[in-house]
């Protein structure tokens, strides 16, 4: 479509015939993700590149603020034009860094928990970082902010959220793993078949299942008590910015991890501890 505007003479809203908001094809594209049009207008006029909205952002700052990763990396890889694009300072003076924190309203559809929201938030401001001139670094705003203050600024609501998610998440999976680990407990002094009366041995010490009763049992148990001490150290741990960006999201997943095996493997146990024998025999019927 785009080409066959350019062929029929009607390029003039590819270069830069603005629309009523002050938005030229490129930015409203970028903006709306549509990844193959920015792309192709890119390809039939690349001096598009150039293109900024009424806030004096161009594309780069757009597809920083609307997170659009696919334009972004493609953008990235323009080497000539991007030496422009990341000094490139908005209208409110904002670098393609503040913009970071400039990102739209969350979806409805997410359903991240805040705290790794917050973590999608650093990963981007990481990622905008590595392309940044160091000098840019230390730029102001019209606000009188840097940008990693800017970002923290308005982050900070997040952040907060964040933390008391991850409170609430730790300390109710840490009831759960600590009940799992009583009952895993618990089945270690009841063993299947109980035991012999002359000798205090297992029924069913040489069974094949016996065994898998047993180490069952102890791994149900360990991954239990280590979840409990995972959970644990969420809640003893700093909520920083920068412990969001990896040592607590991973502290959260190692805990799930562990709690998910006990859980299945607790299941395992209870099995095996339900299995029919023969009392006199000592043996699975």
């Amino acid at each position: 479509m785009v080409k066959e505007g350019a062929a029929e003479g009607s390029s003039t809203s590819i270069q830069g015939q603005r629309d009523d908001i002050g938005e030229t094809p490129l930015i409203l594209a970028t903006k709306s993700g549509c990844v193959e049009i920015a792309k192709e207008i890119l390809k039939v006029y690349p001096q598009a590149i150039e293109h900024v909205d009424d806030e004096g952002r161009n594309i780069l700052h757009v597809a920083i603020k609307y997170r659009q990763l696919d334009i972004f990396e493609y953008v990235k890889k323009m080497e000539v034009p991007m030496k422009r694009l990341v000094r490139k300072i908005d209208n409110n003076g904002n670098t393609i860094l503040h913009t970071v924190a400039l990102k739209r309203k969350i979806l409805a559809e997410k359903v991240e928990g805040p705290a790794l929201l917050l973590q999608e938030e650093l990963l981007w401001f990481e990622r905008v970082q590595e392309i940044t001139p160091s000098h840019f670094m230390y730029h102001q705003n019209n606000m009188k902010l840097p940008a990693d203050e800017f970002f923290n600024t308005v982050n900070s609501e997040l952040r907060s959220a964040g933390k008391e998610w991850l409170k609430s998440t730790a300390e109710g999976c840490s009831v759960v793993a600590v009940l799992i680990a009583t009952v895993a407990f618990a089945a270690a002094y009841t063993v299947p078949g109980g035991n012999q009366s002359s000798t205090g041995l297992p029924v069913l010490l040489n069974q094949p299942l016996f065994v898998v009763f047993t180490v069952t049992d102890v791994l149900s148990l360990n991954f239990a008590l280590t979840a409990v001490v995972t959970f644990l150290s969420i809640l003893s741990s700093p909520s920083r910015f920068e412990d969001f960006k990896q040592s607590l999201p991973s502290k959260l997943m190692l805990g799930f991890t562990f709690l998910f095996l006990s859980v299945a493997i607790d299941d395992d146990v209870v099995w095996s501890n339900n299995l029919p024998y023969d009392s006199h025999q000592g043996k699975l019927d």
